[in-house]
């Protein structure tokens, strides 16, 4: 029985094996953010920053490395009960790894404002207005019944742009088939200390510090 097999970027741009190599692999890290924990502000605070990413992401990064571990053992053993026991832990928190890794590198202090080139493009082919493609993501981001995230993911058969909400930590690309291109945490632990209970605030806030040339160099990644 394989398991649940995922990528985890070690960086913001270089993939690593699948989880299926486990017998050499190194344990998966924290990785560092590319900006301070105060840098987002106002629109997303530095308590909640600093919560998010080295409280809420360093857990998903610790529980996926004793899951793996666990899973190891299991394989070694031809454990297949504990193999598949193992197989909620691991998408859950590999989840959490793969989403957040992607969502720090998505947000920048100089962010917001609107796309450019290829990824401006394909927004106005497959949405037909920048605005348009906003209000759509939004929509969905708020719409996640209870802890979830939005996504605009690259469908690569058809060769568009889409929207798409995942539950929990539920990976985009493991779960969809769509590749990640831009993730909006809807996780009342991403908004609640400032925004409290009002999401659509939070979302609005957010637009304000989207990095477009990390999703550009991520949509033109998904091409090739």
């Amino acid at each position: 029985l394989l398991p649940f097999f995922f990528f985890f970027p070690r960086s913001s741009a270089k993939l690593v094996a699948p989880l299926g190599c486990l017998v050499s692999r190194q344990k998966h890290t924290l990785p560092d953010l590319p900006y301070d924990y105060a840098a987002l502000e106002p629109h997303i605070n530095a308590e909640i920053m600093q919560l998010h990413h080295s409280k809420h992401h360093a857990t998903y990064v610790n529980n996926l490395n004793v899951a793996e571990e666990k899973y190891k053992e299991a394989l070694a053993k031809g454990d297949v009960t504990t193999q598949v026991s193992l197989q909620p832990a691991l998408k859950f928190n590999g989840g959490g790894h793969i989403n957040h890794t992607i969502f720090w590198t998505n947000l920048s202090p100089n962010g917001g404002g609107e796309p450019k080139g290829e990824l401006m493009e394909a927004i106005k082919r497959d949405f037909g207005s920048f605005a348009n493609f906003k209000e759509k993501l939004t929509a969905v981001s708020v719409g996640v019944q209870g802890s979830g995230w939005g996504w605009l993911g690259y469908n690569k058969e058809q060769g568009r742009l889409q929207i798409a909400a995942c539950a929990n930590q539920d990976p985009l690309q493991g779960t969809t088939g769509l590749i990640p291109l831009l993730g909006i945490d809807v996780w009342e632990h991403a908004y609640y200390l400032q925004y409290k209970n009002v999401r659509p605030d939070y979302l609005k806030a957010i637009w304000n510090v989207i990095n477009w040339e990390n999703v550009s160099s991520r949509y033109a990644a998904s091409k090739k």
